[in-house]
């Protein structure tokens, strides 16, 4: 037997060599890094860590709206990203290459979305609430359903709703269904099951086995249905909530603060102590203030229980001297920690914390604009997603709705088929369109405004697609200034001919330009020269100017480079 004669150290060194790899250390176990359950090593789709319907899925959306409903800031935030969101409301701009069609489908729509009786089964709610209240739910319970309806008018259904049948497990294809989606083999989502819901407020059990089944798209590939949700992968069938990573901080954060008031109002109570001696009887009554608990005589040795309140006084026993608890008032430390997790928690909704808490007093001008700029970016993409999943195909629906009983809005072609696109057989589209999100007002007008001025007058942008960053349309914008400064010149002209009508022998005429001087563009000079033929009307063509003779240079003098 041949024995290592190296060194303790010199093993251990080697062996330690042999273990070295090119790993990721996530994929080691360490007492440093704590377990997570749920994680197989195998490898599972998105579906499957929320596959536990009643238990895991439903128990965590019913939790977070208990948050929404009764905590004092998650609810807060929440409006905080839906109001920044939709503002006031998305406009659609439809593209159908005939002027006429395009006003009459705007005009048709901005009806249709403004009227709830017309917009919503319930008639309560305007498209934009609809819209609001759909983000507002797939930010909270993780995504909403939007059924359209032979009637015309949409029908939201919570996620709640949204369930397995009981019978599911039979046959092939129910064996996709994933919380009441039935998927085909490559995911396309072909039927969603809705449970009938018990308008009685006191039933809170959905009736599983009674459910209603509605096909995505119709027999022409168009939706049904508008599925409002966030996915974080493509394997993810149905949306979660953004409160599910900051669930226990969100909690916490509840439960410190509660602590804190509590603590606040025993600071803001006084106690007066007093010490009895062996000659007090107990013969004369308490003073007036004194707080009665149980027994006025206790047993020796026993304390009388007494609740704390303003204006209290402790009676202690005799002999005994009693020394009073004085909390502390919350320190800067717990202020600052108390920020940090609110601070933690907008991140998870993108926002600052300027906007989660409404406050930019510890902040200067450049750090509310950086901040604002980047929550921008958040609302920006939760704007595309209500115009993707449910805005575009409600537009979709009603525009093929309304083609059924207006022939003005079919193609001339009728007898070739409607594309998804809504071209025809003439190669209009007619479900073209596009949406302008809802824009942001300017953090600094006027410097906001000179650079729009900037980009306009040199040519970096196009004036529809400056307007359309304001959500305003640029067709509006010039019709209405058209009319409404030709409106304000035809009264400056009849007004200036009356006045000159009563004044026949003024030399001085009036002219509609003096009634009605209108602005010129910024940064336009304009410079007037008087002359002596000069009547005052400003129809007369200009007075002509005798030709100017050239100066002759100087002798001597060298002329510029360049110059003949």
């Amino acid at each position: 037997m041949v024995r290592d004669r190296r060194r303790n150290d010199d093993v251990k060194l080697a062996d330690h060599m042999e273990d070295l790899r090119a790993d990721y250390n996530a994929a080691h176990e360490s007492r440093y890094r704590r377990r997570r359950e749920g994680v197989l090593a195998v490898g599972t789709h998105a579906d499957w860590h929320y596959r536990i319907e009643v238990g895991h899925y439903l128990r965590v959306m019913e939790q977070v709206r208990d948050m929404d409903r009764n905590d004092v800031l998650a609810g807060q935030m929440v409006n905080t990203v839906v109001n920044n969101t939709v503002q006031d409301g998305f406009t659609v701009v439809p593209d159908t290459r005939d002027k006429g069609k395009n006003q009459a489908i705007a005009d048709r729509w901005k009806s249709w979305s403004t009227d709830p009786e017309q917009c919503d089964v319930e008639g309560e709610k305007t498209l934009d609430e609809i819209t609001a209240l759909s983000l507002r739910h797939m930010l909270v319970d993780g995504d909403i359903i939007n059924l359209f309806l032979e009637e015309g008018c949409l029908q939201s259904i919570e996620g709640h709703r949204l369930r397995t049948p009981l019978n599911a497990t039979r046959g092939t294809k129910k064996r996709n269904m994933v919380l009441g989606v039935l998927l085909s083999d490559t995911r396309k989502r072909l039927q969603y099951w809705i449970t009938k819901e018990d308008i009685n407020p006191a039933s809170s059990i959905e009736r599983i086995g009674d459910m209603h089944q509605f096909d995505v798209r119709d027999a022409d590939g168009f939706r049904q249905l508008a599925h409002v949700y966030h996915p974080r992968r493509v394997t993810q069938t149905r949306g979660v909530s953004v409160f599910a990573p900051i669930f226990d901080s969100l909690g916490m954060f509840e439960d410190i603060q509660f602590a804190a008031l509590v603590r606040q109002q025993i600071l803001s109570c006084f106690a007066i102590l007093r010490e009895r001696t062996e000659a007090w009887k107990g013969n004369a009554p308490p003073p007036l203030g004194d707080v009665k608990a149980g027994n006025l005589q206790p047993s020796a040795g026993q304390m009388p229980r007494q609740k704390i309140a303003p204006g209290m006084e402790v009676l202690g026993e005799m002999g005994e001297k009693i020394s009073a608890w004085n909390p502390q008032v919350p320190s800067a430390e717990f202020l600052a920690h108390m920020r940090a997790i609110v601070q933690l928690i907008g991140v998870n909704l993108g926002l600052p914390l300027i906007l989660a808490l409404m406050d930019a007093s510890e902040t200067n001008f450049s750090g509310w604009r950086g901040a604002m700029d980047q929550a921008k970016l958040g609302f920006r993409q939760n704007q595309r997603a209500l115009v993707r999943k449910q805005l575009t195909p409600i537009y979709r629906w009603k525009i093929r709705q309304w083609m059924t009983d207006d022939p003005g809005l079919r193609p001339k072609k009728s007898a070739a088929p409607l594309g998804l696109d809504g071209a025809g057989g003439d190669g209009a589209s007619v479900l073209a369109h596009h949406w302008q999100l809802p824009a942001f007002p300017y953090i600094e007008p006027l410097k906001d405004s000179q650079t729009d001025l900037l980009q306009l007058s040199n040519v970096l942008t196009s004036p529809r697609r400056k307007y359309a960053e304001r959500n305003l349309r640029f067709s509006d914008i010039v019709r209405e200034t058209v009319n409404d400064r030709a409106a304000a010149i035809m009264l400056a002209k009849k007004v200036s001919a009356i006045v000159n009508g009563r004044f026949p022998d003024d030399p001085d005429h009036t002219t509609w330009r003096d009634l009605l001087p209108l602005p010129t563009p910024a940064g336009v000079k304009v410079a007037i020269a008087a002359t002596e033929d000069s009547s005052g009307d400003d129809d007369a063509p200009p007075a002509k100017q005798p030709p100017s003779k050239k100066a002759k240079p100087a002798p001597g003098a060298k002329r510029p480079q360049g110059v003949s």
